[in-house]
């Protein structure tokens, strides 16, 4: 039983992601520099080399936008949130999802079941960890945000699990 019980919690921390990053109470996106980076208006692109990421998001938040970690699952205050309005991605304030397509998975990690835009996200293969998924990115700067698996809610079926250590909140 011990054995099953350590095999299941080995799974939930890599669910969604490559590896555990340990989530602190800070939320601060710029450590060291005034992120220029960041618009909620521009539809530019953001192409930034991961040196200059480094030294303008937290370390937290470049874990997971540049590194593609994981935050421990159940330490997002996003994930049991129902306050209503938009995420919008840490790194670079691209819209990305809507409060109303978020919904309970369980799962540990704020989950979502469609993007504000298709643009908002940007979809690659995921093969690491002996696993077949698909990773989610922000559309406008490349951050790693998490993976969609095919369980969702209706009408899509999805399910966007997403760290929430790389999201930003707008409540409307």
């Amino acid at each position: 039983m011990y054995k099953i019980l350590c095999f299941c919690l080995l799974i939930s921390q890599t669910a969604c992601g490559q590896s555990a990053i340990k989530q602190s109470n800070k939320t601060n996106t710029m450590p060291n520099k005034e992120n220029t980076y960041y618009s909620r208006t521009s539809k530019e692109a953001v192409i930034v080399p991961d040196s200059v990421w480094k030294q303008i998001l937290s370390p937290e938040v470049y874990a997971i936008a540049r590194e593609k970690g994981t935050e421990r699952p159940f330490t997002s205050p996003f994930e049991t949130s129902k306050a209503i309005g938009t995420y919008y991605c840490k790194a670079c304030g691209n819209p990305l999802f809507k409060s109303d397509t978020k919904f309970d998975s369980g799962c540990g990690w704020p989950s979502f079941y469609e993007p504000l835009t298709k643009k908002s996200i940007i979809y690659t293969p995921d093969n690491t960890h002996g696993m077949v998924r698909t990773e989610v990115q922000c559309g406008k700067c490349k951050a790693h945000l998490g993976h969609v698996f095919e369980d969702g809610p209706p009408p899509t079926g999805l399910r966007y699990c997403i760290n929430g250590v790389i999201l930003d909140f707008d409540a409307k």
